[in-house]
């Protein structure tokens, strides 16, 4: 049986979990919500960085993102940032899609998988 880690877990979440060589993140959305969507996009980035850096790997070795935004209008932008983010030569699969945020002040959203 293969261990399962999960990093800073409160009673309904895990901001990632680790299994069988994968990390998995939740969703990750800004802290500063006032700010415009490359800004909110530099900031759930970093910390994907960050649990990456947990979980014992980093952006190189994603496979998978999905990205929620609030208003498509807001694709160019993000896309800008995740542009100079990705490693390239080795971007994930990725999926992209307009949603009704649960704060109404949340631009992007984003969750990954990656290998270790």
């Amino acid at each position: 049986m293969t261990d399962v880690t999960h990093i800073d877990q409160n009673a309904r979440r895990s901001r990632a979990v680790v299994h069988n060589g994968l990390v998995y993140t939740a969703g990750q959305v800004p802290d500063d919500m006032s700010q415009d969507v490359t800004v909110q996009t530099q900031q759930v980035l970093a910390k994907i960085d960050d649990l990456l850096k947990q979980a014992g790997t980093d952006k190189g070795r994603v496979l998978t993102a999905q990205i929620w935004l609030r208003t498509i209008d807001d694709l160019a932008a993000m896309n800008a940032v995740w542009d100079a983010w990705v490693v390239q030569g080795k971007t994930p699969a990725r999926c992209c899609g307009k949603v009704e945020m649960n704060n109404p002040n949340c631009r992007v959203e984003i969750l990954v998988v990656a290998a270790i």
